[in-house]
């Protein structure tokens, strides 16, 4: 699946990211497959991001001794919470699990349209109780 990027908060107002992947591909095919919330992300910080200013800290603390995060935006942040979404419809309907094609097939027809161009919201915003419900 590819994964493109929305507005943390309000995707629906504000849709795709700029930074976001965006279609067609070179031979015509629609990009991305889904979209999931890929702006200003919290995350674990790990090699040089741990150094980074930007990265969350309690006051005064030492970054080796704590568990550090940081704020990041781009599909890098949007696609885990696809990879999620699967990982946990998987955990509950274990009998999808080695049927890639038909899990993509259920995410895509599931996804809710933020009515933008389809080559840039591709089937729309992941929609993991919609995918559990239609199963």
């Amino acid at each position: 699946m590819t994964v493109g990027s929305t507005h943390r908060d309000r995707p629906h107002e504000f849709g795709v990211t700029y930074n976001s992947s965006k279609g067609p591909t070179l031979d015509g095919r629609l990009k991305p497959d889904l979209l999931a919330p890929g702006e200003r992300i919290t995350s674990c910080a790990t090699g040089s991001l741990r150094g980074d200013p930007t990265t969350l800290l309690p006051p005064g603390a030492d970054p080796a001794a704590v568990a550090v995060y940081t704020e990041q935006s781009g599909t890098s942040m949007a696609a885990p919470h696809v990879s999620g979404a699967v990982a946990a419809f998987l955990s509950v309907r274990p009998e999808f699990i080695g049927r890639p094609r038909e899990v993509k097939d259920l995410f895509c027809a599931s996804a809710t349209s933020l009515g933008r161009d389809r080559y840039l919201e591709g089937h729309g915003l992941l929609d993991l109780m919609r995918v559990m419900s239609n199963v």
